[in-house]
């Protein structure tokens, strides 16, 4: 909720010494090349465009089917140590057919823990103790090989950090060149009325730093391995 911002906005306007405006007017550019990198691209086009950068980025790329899936993740989960895994509470889980998958690791000795918006604290500890995190891409660029991640009541962000190792469902269809594209989609969203994430994390693999003397080390401030699975939905 923001408070008292037509005061706090024409106390601005008044110590620039104008009126307070009201609207911006977007400006026209004469040239706009964001918007025609890789404009003509096919959807699988962007799928081979997001395999070949996740070679930069140090991220396993796999591509599925629905049918396939649970078999597929179930190989990652185990590849990845498959200990202790926490998941947002999000019904495309259930969609991707993945419920049966989900309650057999108990049999299997792989703690899960589903994001409970009513335990906040446990929340936190769960995903301080979970060895890999599962979560959904809303919006995936191609020519960075970025995930775009929402957190909501559902969806913490500390499940994008905490956690050791990451893997990341990607729909086919949440596959866009850039994140021209991607910011556009959340403008729509404004426009709209809807309600945004309070937190949008672009994550691009697992976390990388080059600050010390330019030598790249993986998992300084958070996931040090990341796996993303796409998933042919269209």
């Amino acid at each position: 909720m923001i408070k008292q911002r037509e005061a706090f906005l024409e106390n601005i306007a008044h110590q620039l010494k104008r009126p307070m405006r009201t609207a911006v007017k977007r400006p026209k550019w004469k040239f706009q090349p964001q918007h025609d990198m890789f404009k003509n691209a096919s959807s699988e086009e962007l799928v081979e465009v997001l395999k070949e950068q996740c070679k930069n980025i140090h991220t396993t790329c796999l591509v599925t089917n629905t049918a396939e899936l649970p078999n597929v993740l179930q190989s990652v989960v185990e590849a990845n140590g498959g200990r202790s895994i926490i998941t947002p509470k999000d019904e495309r889980f259930a969609a991707f057919g993945l419920t049966e998958t989900m309650t057999v690791w108990a049999s299997q000795n792989i703690a899960h823990y589903e994001w409970n918006e009513e335990q906040p604290e446990e929340n936190i500890r769960q995903a301080e103790q979970a060895n890999i995190s599962i979560t959904i891409s809303e919006t995936t660029l191609a020519e960075s090989g970025t995930a775009v991640l929402y957190s909501n009541k559902h969806n913490g962000r500390t499940m994008n950090f905490l956690p050791e190792n990451v893997i990341v469902l990607i729909p086919k269809s949440t596959i866009v060149p850039r994140i021209t594209q991607a910011a556009q989609l959340i403008h729509q969203q404004i426009e709209q009325g809807e309600r945004i994430s309070s937190c949008i994390l672009m994550m691009t693999g697992p976390s990388n730093s080059a600050d010390i003397e330019m030598v790249l080390i993986v998992g300084v401030h958070g996931p040090v391995k990341a796996t993303y699975i796409i998933i042919e939905d269209k």
